[in-house]
């Protein structure tokens, strides 16, 4: 949800809970007024009874409500001196509606020469159902009308407040260190928004510059290290071929030999891997997994065929993603080696591509590995001394820096699946 809808949610929210407060606040305050006037109205009327009443001794006849608005009926004095004004709400019924409809109603007493009299005195008032029903009305075109509002006033005057700080997103969304990009800031007469775009200056600044001293470092330790090793390699290569070496001193060079390349492996692995992290392969293409796996599994069959292991491929649909082509075929390649290499030997490897994933099992002893450090760095089972364990750590971190989610899991396999993003 975008911000500015975000907020407008929030304040759609609070006016419900406000007007809803003061439309029962409201109705309170109106049925009071109303009932105030109403009873303001009948005692008026009343003094105009009582004052007719004097001079008319007719008005002391009217003992129904059939042709006025008042009744009036001789009382005892000792009811009469016991009796206080009470006014409420009563039913009467309406010939024009033909039904019963409210009405406010005033019993009062009053006194002429020896006599007393009971004074009943009606006025129709408003029914609360239509009261409430008007009340309702008004409240939901208020509540329309204040949200239209807030959404006019986010789109014409926020949205252009709020400017500076869309563009700031909108460049560091496409922002990469690898292209060697800079982002372009919107002054603002607001002070946040300045502060915020002489912070980030500062801190893509500090990265790019980190970025490129680790590339610099990367490529140094290429060079570096890796011409060494192959030079000590070759000397001892022309050392083994000479033939005045005895049977024991030809040992020693050989495991120094075999240390010295496994050394080499690793090196590449973690400068692979050092690659991978800085993003050293931002060319991107949209890569059918089905075909790119296929020649892998061509270029691996030797090594399953030594196994004696058969690799069986099930393909439901064409997988397609767009990532580095390079880096995709370290991904599979990883996991096919990793399914080969560490797999039982006389047995099958599974592989099941779908429109949305890629998995491969194989079977390998009856025991889970640990899902927690199966992707850490050098994970690797002693009886493999040739492994660097650095395989499945390299095809962990090019799924995250595609945002591929890379699991695994046992179910009398070990299962390595491979989730597109939705």
């Amino acid at each position: 949800m975008k911000l500015l809808n975000y907020t407008t949610s929030y304040f759609a929210g609070i006016l419900l809970v406000l007007l809803g407060i003061w439309a029962v606040i409201f109705y309170l305050e109106m049925l009071d007024e109303i009932y105030d006037s109403l009873d303001d109205g009948l005692e008026n009327q009343k003094m105009l009874v009582i004052n007719r009443a004097k001079s008319n001794p007719q008005v002391l006849q009217k003992l129904a409500f059939e042709d006025g608005s008042y009744t009036v009926k001789p009382i005892q004095q000792q009811t009469a001196l016991n009796f206080k004004d009470s006014y409420r709400d009563t039913l009467m019924y309406m010939q024009n509606e033909d039904e019963y409809e409210p009405v406010r109603l005033l019993e009062t007493v009053f006194r002429k020469e020896d006599n007393f009299y009971k004074l009943k005195i009606i006025t129709s008032m408003v029914e609360e159902d239509d009261l409430i029903e008007d009340l309702l009305f008004s409240l939901i075109f208020l509540y329309v009308g204040m949200i239209f509002s807030i959404v006019l006033l986010n789109n014409l005057i926020l949205k252009k407040i709020w400017n500076p700080f869309y563009t700031l997103l909108q460049q560091l969304k496409s922002f990469r260190l690898e292209k060697d990009q800079k982002v372009n800031t919107v002054s603002s007469n607001i002070e946040e928004f300045n502060l915020l775009n002489s912070r980030i200056e500062q801190m893509l600044e500090k990265s790019i510059s980190i970025y490129n001293n680790q590339k610099q470092f990367i490529a140094n330790a290429a060079h570096e290290l890796q011409t060494p090793l192959a030079i000590s390699i070759n000397k001892l290569e022309l050392l083994i071929d000479k033939e005045n070496l005895s049977e024991e001193q030809m040992e020693l060079v050989a495991s120094v030999l075999n240390n010295l390349e496994a050394l080499t492996r690793m090196n590449n692995s973690l400068l692979l891997l050092a690659k991978i992290e800085s993003q050293h392969f931002p060319e991107e293409e949209e890569i059918i997994v089905n075909d790119l796996f296929t020649s892998l599994v061509y270029n691996f069959q030797d090594l399953a065929d030594h196994r004696n292991m058969k690799i069986n491929v099930n393909a439901s649909a064409v997988l397609k993603y767009k990532m580095n082509k390079s880096l995709a075929k370290i991904l599979l390649s990883n996991l096919l080696k990793n399914a080969i290499i560490h797999g039982d030997k006389n047995s099958n490897i599974e592989v099941n591509i779908s429109e949305n994933s890629f998995s491969i099992s194989n079977l390998a002893g009856d025991q889970a590995l640990d899902a927690d450090e199966v992707f850490t760095r050098f994970q690797k089972k002693p009886s493999r001394e040739d492994s660097t364990g650095i395989g499945l750590a390299i095809a962990k971190t090019i799924a995250k820096n595609y945002n591929l989610e890379l699991e695994y899991s046992f179910d009398q396999k070990h299962t390595f699946v491979l989730v597109l993003p939705d």
